[in-house]
């Protein structure tokens, strides 16, 4: 995951918890595409004092993940969900064979997964 997305899910999950600022000027940056020029002029403050404030949000963001694990849970049940529908996705839809019971099972399994 590239860390544009990576950064936007973890504001999306933590934004909440960190501070005004630090929730605007990353969500101005990262979301907006805007440069820490045009967060420093928004802001009235320098790009260094931009650049301090995203450097925080940033770390607070990646320590909330570590020991929550939220945005990691989310993107492995999206993964899960995509297989379920790739397994699906091979059934015949006239019969059921030996194959189909197997990807039956297999689906199975992914569901259980999925509401652990």
């Amino acid at each position: 995951m590239d860390d544009i997305l990576k950064i936007s899910l973890l504001l999306d999950f933590y934004g909440g918890l960190l501070t005004n600022k630090q929730f605007e000027m990353l969500d101005l940056h990262y979301n907006s595409d805007c440069s820490l020029s045009e967060i420093a002029h928004q802001f009235g403050i320098t790009r260094q004092g931009v650049f301090d404030n995203i450097k925080r949000g940033r770390i607070s963001l990646f320590e909330l993940e570590d020991k929550l694990g939220l945005v990691g849970r989310y993107v492995e049940q999206r993964e899960r969900a995509k297989l379920v529908l790739k397994y699906l996705d091979k059934f015949n839809k006239d019969k059921l064979g030996k194959d189909d019971l197997r990807y039956l099972r297999k689906i199975r399994e992914e569901v259980e997964k999925l509401s652990e």
